[in-house]
Formats: C-alpha cells, sequence, structure tokens
C-alpha cells in the first residue's frame, strides 16, 4: 500500500489540532482535551518520522553516488555509511506503519489484574503468589503503581485469587498480552521425593473501565457489608469494611476487603464491576472481529495456555509465538520487556496485515 496520501492526510488533521490546541477554551472539556493531546502526540509522530525518512533517503542517495565515485577515500566513509542509514529507514517505516493502524483506545488506561490458582492445589496457589510477586517487580522497574483489590490467600503463602488494579502510563498496552493460562514445571517445596510437577494459574488482564463505558443503576446493584477476613491486620479484621456488589442483571458478583475504608472498598469494587462488564461487552465485539486475528495473541483467553515456566532448565516459552528465553531467574523477577516486546511486535505485524499496510 502506498503510505504517501495516507501520511498527506494526517498532515492536514496535524495542523486541524494545533488550531484546537491553540484555542482558548481547549481544557473546558479535560476528556475530550487528553484525547485530543493523544491524537496530536500520534499523528506528529508520523509527521516527524515521514520528514527524517525524506530526508535520509536523500542522504542515502548521496552517499550511493560517492561509494561509486573516484574518490577512495570518501567512497568507502560513505559506503560504511550505508547500512546505518538503511537500518535507521527500516526502523522509521515500521515507526509509521505502527501509528497508522486504528487506536485501540483502551491501551491507554490503566488494567484490573486477576490471578487465580488453577490445577496443582497448593502448588498452583504458590505460583499464582509467584506470578503476583513478579508483576509487582516488574511494575517497580517501570514506575507503575500496583493497588490491592481483594485475595483468599491459601496456606503456605500462597494465593487461591488475587485481584489487584496496575496504573501508570499506557498499562494495558504493556500488559493485555498476559491474560492466558501460565504453567509451571518445577519441583515444589512440599515434595519429599524431588519429582517435578506440573501445576498452572490463569492470569485476566482487562482494561479499567470508566464511568462512560458502563452505566450502574442503582436498581441494579445489591451491596452489603461485612467484616473482612484474612490478613490485613487487627484492624481490617474488627470492621464492616468489606463490601460485596451483587449485579442483578447478570448474577456478577465483586467483593472488595483489602482496605480499611468500607467507602474505598466500595467504589473499588464498583470499577472491578465495571470493567468486567465492559470485558463482557468487548467479547461480545471480539467475537465479530476477525477470525484469524484472534486465533493469534488478540485475545489471549484465560482458556489458552500461554506461556511455560521450567524451572529445572531456566526456561521460558511463550506458545503463541514461539519464542524461548533463558533467563527464568530473571523474568520472575520482573525482566519482562524482551518478552513483552516481542509480543506487541508480533500482535503490530498481524494488525498491519490485516489493515493492508504491508
Amino acid at each position: 500500500m502506498e503510505l504517501a496520501p495516507l501520511i498527506e492526510k494526517k498532515r492536514e488533521r496535524l495542523a486541524e489540532l494545533d488550531v484546537l490546541i491553540g484555542s482558548n477554551d481547549l481544557f473546558a472539556d479535560p476528556v475530550k482535551a487528553r484525547k485530543i493531546m493523544r491524537e496530536h502526540a500520534r499523528l506528529k509522530e508520523i509527521t516527524d518520522a515521514s520528514d527524517e525518512m525524506k530526508k535520509l533517503r536523500g542522504q542515502l542517495r548521496e552517499n550511493q553516488e560517492l561509494a561509486e565515485g573516484s574518490d577512495p577515500e570518501m567512497a568507502e566513509l560513505a559506503s560504511a555509511e550505508i547500512p546505518v542509514i538503511e537500518t535507521r529507514l527500516a526502523e522509521l517505516e515500521d515507526t509509521i506503519q505502527f501509528a497508522l493502524l486504528p487506536p485501540d483506545e483502551s491501551e491507554e488506561r490503566n488494567a484490573i489484574m486477576e490471578i487465580r490458582a488453577g490445577t496443582g492445589g497448593d502448588e498452583a496457589a504458590l505460583f499464582a503468589a509467584d506470578l503476583y510477586r513478579m508483576y509487582q517487580r516488574y511494575a517497580e522497574e517501570h514506575g507503575l503503581k500496583i493497588e490491592p483489590v481483594d485475595s483468599n490467600a491459601s496456606g503456605l503463602g500462597g494465593f487461591k485469587e488475587v485481584v489487584f488494579k496496575v496504573s501508570g502510563d499506557a498499562v494495558f498496552r504493556r500488559l493485555r498480552y498476559e491474560s492466558g493460562v501460565h504453567r509451571v514445571q518445577r519441583v515444589p517445596a512440599t515434595e519429599a521425593q524431588g519429582r517435578i510437577h506440573t501445576s498452572t494459574a490463569t492470569v485476566a488482564v482487562l482494561p479499567e473501565a470508566q464511568e462512560v463505558d458502563i452505566e450502574l443503576r442503582p436498581q441494579d446493584l445489591r451491596i452489603e457489608v461485612c467484616r473482612s477476613g484474612g490478613p490485613g491486620g487487627q484492624g481490617v479484621n474488627t470492621t464492616d469494611s468489606a463490601v460485596q456488589i451483587l449485579h442483578i442483571p447478570t448474577g456478577k458478583i465483586v467483593r472488595c476487603q483489602d482496605g480499611r475504608s468500607q467507602q474505598k472498598n466500595k467504589a473499588a469494587a464498583l470499577e472491578i464491576l465495571r470493567t468486567r462488564l465492559l470485558e463482557d461487552k468487548r467479547n461480545e465485539e471480539e467475537a465479530k472481529y476477525s477470525a484469524h486475528r484472534r486465533s493469534l495473541i488478540g485475545r489471549a483467553g484465560r482458556e489458552e495456555k500461554i506461556r511455560t515456566y521450567n524451572y529445572p532448565q531456566n526456561r521460558v516459552t511463550d506458545h503463541r509465538i514461539g519464542l524461548t528465553l533463558y533467563n527464568l531467574d530473571r523474568f520472575v523477577e520482573g525482566d519482562l520487556e524482551e518478552m513483552m516486546s516481542a509480543l506487541q511486535q508480533h500482535d503490530m505485524e498481524d494488525r498491519l496485515a490485516e489493515a493492508g499496510l504491508v
């Protein structure tokens, strides 16, 4: 596909946004202002990359001419620069193609993450706790904030279930590919004979819903308060701070008990409920979307085994893209960047193909 006409349209739209940004009443509507600023930044990235590409193409032609010239010293210098220029041109082309894709507004949102122990009993619960710690480490390394929402602890320090919110810059874009079944192969701490066991945990990553996405009518909600249970200290256990909300039309139940304040727990529970209802809505829309794309990594449903953590071989394998890394010791300490970048690149390439941009 010829990209020049598309880029020119983006330039025209960028000029329109420049006028809007220069107006005095831009921030009268903060939500609209943020949307305009995000679109402006995305279009500016396209036009800047296009301008740099045009300049480099001219430089490449000059170097190719000099490389074929009669001056040996100049020819050598020009030849040495050609691969560098070609590499940068390829990077810019990728940048432009990706930026031309229709934006997914949910990518800029915070995320609600839910980790649940799967098959494997106590070992599965311990693995769920290990995954929670892994994402905590990742968040610390990248300046993200984790807020616990609800948890159900098991024996030996594991979790049957843990729910938490991750806030920061473009969180859902970073973490969306973590949804699915995670499998661990290792010798459990409870194994006396040194045998390797296989256990699983499921991870769900949902874009945080906003009030404008899902309307919760008071008549559709049954809200109950009760005494918190489990770990959390004397203050939590002696106050009626836990909140449970039933969404009557769907039968969904959300419970939040990790905060001492009943009001904060209620707000968090409503937020989780909106997020789960929004996910149902997204799933309905996804069912109408490309079957080919769903078969890759766009959905990463909870029923799919997406990754294996093999401790004896210090190996982590993502089955969706066939990538194996031998750095499991660092991976479980939050060093996820290489895997996440590969997953995002794979997804972007598929989206480009579907959009006819490659």
